[in-house]
C-alpha cells in the first residue's frame, strides 16, 4: 500500500513537472519500413534533433514537443527528403507521406499554414524543375536562357507575393515564403534588390505587430534594417542633413507634405506618432479627420505627432484638404508606404513610441485615447 502511495505521488510529481501546453504532429509514411523518422526544430540558431522513430510495417507516427511563445517552424526527415511544418498554436497537424520522394508526395492536414507551405514547397520544386532543364537545354543561347530564367523567376515571385505573402503577411507561410531558395540563392534576395526588400519591410512590420519581441520578428527586422542601411543609407543621410534615418526601430517613411518639404518619419523620434493611413475621399473622411484634430489638440504639446499618409490619386484634392490640418500630412499615391506597412484596408493606423518603436496597429487597440495617453 505504501509503495503505491510513493508511486502514485511520484507521478503526480512528473505531471506537474510537465504541464506545459503541447502540440502533436502524427500521420504515417507509406513504404518507409525500418526507416528513421527525424523531428526537427528549425530554429535561427541550427537544427535541433527533438526526436525520432524507426518506422514500422504502417509507417505510423506520433511526436509531441512544449508550444512556443511565437510560431516556429519543424522538420520532418527521413534521409534528405523533408517535409515542413509550422506551428502557432497548440494544434494537431497530420501528415501523410509516400517515401521515397516523400517531400513531393504528402497531404497534411489541421493547419492551414502548413498546407500553404506545401503548396509553396511543390511550387519551388516546379521552379526548380524548370530552372534545371533549361540549363541542360545547349540549343538555346546562354544569353537567352539566362533571360527566360528570369522570366520565370520573375513570374515566381509575383504569384507568391499576390497569392500569399500580402494576402496575409502575419502568418507563418509568408514568413516561409522569404527564405525559399534556387539553388544556392534567395529568389526574395533583400540585399542586392530593393523590391525584395520591401516585401520582407511588409513582413517584418507584420511580425513586429503580431509577435512583438519574438526571435524571429527581430530577426526580420534587422535584416531590413541592415539592407536598408546599404541601401539607403549614404543617400538618407544626405537628404536629411546627416541624420541616419533606418538607425530607428521603424520601416521609414519619406514623402512630402502639401509644401513640398520631405518629411520623415524617423525625423520624429522622441514623440509619441499616430501614423494615419488615409483617403480623404472616403465618405467618412470629415468625422475621422474631426476626430484626429480632436486627439491633436488635447496631447500635441504634451509629445503626440500625427503622421498621415494620404493615398489619394487627385494631388490638387488632396491639396485642397490638407491645406489647413496642423499635422503632418504627406501623399503617397503608388502606395509603396501602404505596401510597407501591410495596409490592407483604410483607415489604418499605427502607435509609435518616443524611441521610435511600433507598438501596435488599429486591431490591437480597444481605445486610441486610452493608447496614446499611456505612451506619453
Amino acid at each position: 500500500m505504501r509503495k503505491f502511495a510513493l508511486a502514485a505521488l511520484c507521478a503526480l510529481a512528473l505531471g506537474a513537472c510537465d504541464n506545459k501546453e503541447k502540440f502533436t504532429v502524427e500521420g504515417s509514411v507509406e513504404g518507409a519500413q525500418d526507416s528513421v523518422l527525424y523531428f526537427e526544430q528549425v530554429s535561427l540558431s541550427g537544427l535541433k534533433t527533438l526526436d525520432s522513430i524507426k518506422l514500422g510495417k504502417d509507417g505510423s507516427f506520433s511526436f509531441r514537443a512544449d508550444t512556443t511563445s511565437a510560431p516556429e517552424f519543424y522538420l520532418l526527415r527521413i534521409h534528405d527528403q523533408i517535409i515542413n511544418i509550422s506551428i502557432d498554436s497548440t494544434e494537431t497537424v497530420r501528415v501523410k507521406a509516400q517515401y521515397p520522394n516523400m517531400a513531393a508526395r504528402y497531404e497534411v492536414e489541421g493547419s492551414e499554414n502548413c498546407q500553404k507551405i506545401r503548396e509553396l514547397a511543390l511550387l519551388q520544386q516546379e521552379l526548380q524543375r524548370k530552372a534545371i532543364e533549361l540549363e541542360q537545354n545547349t540549343s538555346i543561347p546562354a544569353g537567352d536562357a539566362q533571360d527566360s530564367l528570369m522570366r520565370m523567376i520573375s513570374n515566381y515571385k509575383q504569384k507568391v507575393l499576390d497569392d500569399y505573402i500580402y494576402k496575409e503577411p502575419n502568418k507563418t507561410y509568408s514568413y516561409f515564403a522569404l527564405f525559399q531558395t534556387l539553388g544556392r540563392w534567395l529568389i526574395f534576395d533583400p540585399q542586392h534588390n530593393r523590391e525584395d526588400m520591401k516585401v520582407f519591410a511588409a513582413v517584418a512590420t507584420s511580425w513586429d505587430t503580431f509577435y512583438p519581441g519574438s526571435a524571429r520578428s527581430e530577426n526580420l527586422h534587422n535584416i531590413v534594417i541592415e539592407n536598408m542601411k546599404q541601401q539607403y543609407g549614404s543617400a538618407a543621410r544626405q537628404a536629411d542633413g546627416g541624420l541616419n534615418i533606418v538607425e530607428t526601430g521603424i520601416i521609414d517613411l519619406a514623402l512630402a507634405d502639401n509644401n513640398q518639404k520631405t518629411q520623415t518619419l524617423s525625423s520624429l523620434t522622441g514623440k509619441v506618432v499616430l501614423l494615419d493611413f488615409h483617403v480623404f475621399a472616403l465618405k467618412d473622411s470629415p468625422q475621422r479627420i474631426l476626430m484626429l484634430r480632436d486627439l491633436y489638440n488635447k496631447y500635441h504639446e504634451r509629445g503626440l505627432e500625427i503622421y498621415q499618409v494620404s493615398l489619394d490619386q487627385d494631388e490638387h484634392f488632396w491639396r485642397q484638404m490638407t491645406m489647413h490640418l496642423p499635422w503632418i500630412s504627406v501623399r503617397d499615391a503608388a502606395g509603396e508606404s501602404a505596401v510597407k506597412y501591410n495596409v490592407t484596408e483604410l483607415p489604418e493606423f499605427f502607435l509609435i513610441d518616443r524611441n521610435s518603436k511600433l507598438q501596435k496597429r488599429s486591431s490591437q487597440m480597444k481605445d486610441l485615447e486610452t493608447e496614446i495617453k499611456a505612451l506619453l
